[in-house]
């Protein structure tokens, strides 16, 4: 999955997130209390996987080891090239 489709599913799962929250209590809970809650909880379980979804990365993607020095990225590229 590619990093746009990794926000745009981030932003989803977040939104639903907060859409449920909001719908708890600003709706369900004048009918159901209990359901309120339980929208709650699942809200709640959202954002950890929102979180590992938009962190997961592809094979061979190196965003996470781009320092900024010029020399240690030179380095690590060098070492991806040895190992294929």
């Amino acid at each position: 999955m590619d990093a746009p489709k990794r926000h745009h599913l981030y932003f989803a799962m977040m939104g639903s997130c907060v859409t449920l929250f909001v719908l708890a209590w600003g709706v369900v809970r004048l009918w159901s209390v209990p359901a309120a809650v339980v929208m709650c909880v699942v809200a709640m379980v959202i954002p950890p996987f929102a979180a590992i979804v938009a962190n997961r990365r592809n094979p061979g993607e190196r965003w996470f080891d781009e320092s900024g020095d010029p020399e240690s990225d030179r380095w690590w590229r060098e070492m991806d090239d040895r190992r294929q």
